[in-house]
């Protein structure tokens, strides 16, 4: 019996029916994780008449690479259920930021901080402290805590907690200005990735207002000699 010729057209079908059932077969991709960071900040204020008098600058600051703990390190939103076990860090499955915690804050700190003066890294402070021989204060951050906290399964806030110290380095070696430990919280709009976003978000800039307020002060309360 003679075999069955089969034609291109035939042929082009039965390629086709079988690449149907293998894509039908696949798994479907896996989805993209969302990624959040700051924002481009508050907006900045309009450009003031070129005949009012310039800003106050305050003396030049050393901001140090931040410090966290190993939790913090990555860039997973985290979120603690008050209400039913405080000491356990969750993730979030398909929310991130887009660069670790400690990252985020300590840009817009910087940002926050260079509005009245000149803001180094430790590199350039310590090139500075090299040529005239002496180094800016430095100011250190320990982030501590940054998490969405749910007071209850209806309320809850974005927590953040920092502890700065200003240390200034003398001929006798470093001393500590001051140090002190910042709590914020701040509502969150809605109990999921995203609202735990804005109120981090929010606590933060507070945070921030609150450091920048802080060094300020206690700069002016004790000037260089």
């Amino acid at each position: 019996m003679n075999a069955i010729r089969k034609t291109p057209a035939a042929i082009a079908l039965g390629c086709a029916l079988l690449l149907a059932a293998g894509c039908g077969a696949l798994p479907d991709k896996p989805a993209r994780a969302t990624l959040y960071d700051f924002g481009p900040g508050p907006a900045m204020p309009a450009a003031a008449p070129a005949t009012a008098p310039a800003a106050a600058t305050l003396a030049t600051l050393s901001l140090a690479e931040f410090e966290s703990n190993t939790r913090l390190d990555g860039t997973q939103i985290l979120y603690r259920l008050g209400y039913a076990d405080a000491n356990e860090l969750r993730p979030y499955g398909q929310s991130r930021w887009s660069l670790p915690p400690s990252q985020l804050l300590r840009q817009r700190l910087r940002d926050t901080l260079s509005e009245r003066r000149m803001v180094l890294g430790p590199e350039e402070a310590a090139t500075i402290s090299r040529g005239r021989g002496q180094a800016p204060d430095t100011l250190r951050i320990s982030l501590d805590e940054f998490s969405h906290y749910f007071e209850s399964a209806s309320a809850s806030v974005g927590l953040v907690r920092l502890r700065a110290t200003l240390v200034r380095s003398t001929a006798a070696g470093d001393r500590v200005l001051g140090q002190r430990l910042f709590t914020v919280r701040r509502p969150a709009p809605s109990a999921d990735a995203p609202g735990g976003v804005k109120a981090l978000i929010s606590a933060s800039d507070a945070a921030v207002a609150e450091v920048v307020q802080w060094v300020d002060q206690l700069q002016q309360q004790q000037p260089r000699q």
